[in-house]
């Protein structure tokens, strides 16, 4: 595990300390986050080019605003794991009620860095010394706009209202609709994280999450990788909102910090599945014969619980070590499999992104391909 990370205790029993929310408001604003840093998000280049047609005026107001959206997100904005689902108006009023003092410090750390908070505790009081506040008049400043920099530091009320208001204009002249098309797909989201919590336990659906989220299921814990050394225990009295999203993806967001919810907003199910990569039609022959074989799927089954030697395969297969070796070598060069080394054993792990894009590339081929490349999957 790395030295700087976030990391959330919470038993593996213990799925009713989880919630699930999604929220119009925070995809409005990771939706922003998209256009301003668009060559990470190549599945939503569809909504990056719809939205060249915005106002001039309120292209300039989301530039003005992106240092709180391009690489950080306003905390605020994760719903909460309880309640009613709030609309977009019902959003916007929740959000005028924060204290600005916590808006301000909200607004200073992607100027200034989690400094801003003073650490864990995020105390808003940090802003008021002298030396952070000439920083952070400096950084806003630099974002081109000296109103924001006077409103941040002397009336961050006022900034919120702005903010909003460049909000309520994305809304209604493009995000309304995007909203009433992707709804569906969140709600769909949810209930398959439910059934798949339901079915197989917390810790299936925060390994499907792999990279971005790592998870130790025997030990109670699960952790991302961030600048921020924080580790959080989540009591019997205490939720986990898990807000499925369309477009967070390829990324996570977290948060670990009171007095917002503790929350993971993780991408939709329908929009990994259209982001999974496809095995061209070439190398899926090699994985579908490295599949259509039960001694190797018995032992890339085993392999799928924790990466394992030929030595410790080989019995539990029932085969000699030299026929499965020449099993996982098949494997292994369809992609299914990586090896790696560990003192003096040759230790094999599954590479889930390759076993996950078989049946959609498969289907892809099936539904979608040309009668030329079918007939030259056929020739293979």
């Amino acid at each position: 595990m790395a030295a700087v990370t976030i990391v959330f205790r919470i038993p593996a029993s213990a799925a009713e300390r989880v919630g699930f929310a999604y929220s119009p408001s925070m995809e409005a604003v990771l939706s922003l986050h998209v256009l301003v840093e668009p060559k990470h998000h190549p599945v939503q280049h569809g909504w990056v080019r719809a939205m060249r047609g915005l106002s001039p005026a309120l292209k300039r107001e989301i530039d003005v605003f992106a240092f709180a959206f391009r690489a950080y997100f306003p905390e605020f904005f994760f719903p909460s794991p309880a309640g009613d689902l709030l609309g977009f108006a019902d959003e916007l009023g929740r959000l005028r009620a924060i204290d600005p003092a916590l808006v301000r410090l909200e607004f200073a750390i992607p100027l200034i860095g989690p400094q801003a908070g003073g650490g864990e505790a995020r105390d808003p009081a940090m802003l008021e010394e002298p030396a952070v506040r000439r920083r952070l008049r400096e950084r806003a400043a630099a974002q081109g706009d000296e109103a924001l920099a006077e409103l941040l530091l002397d009336d961050p009320g006022a900034l919120l209202e702005r903010f909003l208001g460049l909000l309520e204009r994305y809304w209604e002249d493009a995000f309304a609709s995007e909203w009433e098309r992707i709804e569906p797909d969140l709600a769909a989201g949810v209930a398959e994280a439910g059934r798949q919590i339901e079915e197989h336990g917390l810790y299936a659906l925060l390994r499907g999450l792999w990279p971005e989220v790592r998870s130790d299921p025997e030990a109670g814990r699960f952790w991302l990788e961030r600048p921020h050394d924080h580790e959080v225990e989540i009591g019997p009295e205490d939720r986990l909102v898990l807000a499925p999203s369309a477009y967070v993806w390829p990324h996570v967001r977290v948060n670990c910090d009171a007095p917002w919810p503790l929350g993971l907003v993780f991408p939709a199910s329908s929009i990994v599945r259209e982001a999974r990569p496809r095995i061209p039609p070439a190398a899926l022959v090699g994985v579908l014969r490295a599949l259509a074989d039960d001694t190797r799927l018995r032992a890339l089954r085993l392999i799928a619980e924790r990466p394992r030697s030929t030595q410790e395969l080989a019995p539990l297969v029932g085969i000699t070590e030299a026929a499965l070796s020449k099993h996982l070598r098949v494997l292994a060069e369809a992609g299914l499999l990586e090896r790696r080394r560990e003192g003096y054993y040759v230790l094999y792990r599954l590479v889930p992104e390759q076993v996950a894009a078989a049946a959609p590339s498969l289907s892809a081929f099936l539904v979608r391909e040309s009668p030329r490349q079918t007939d030259s999957l056929s020739a293979e």
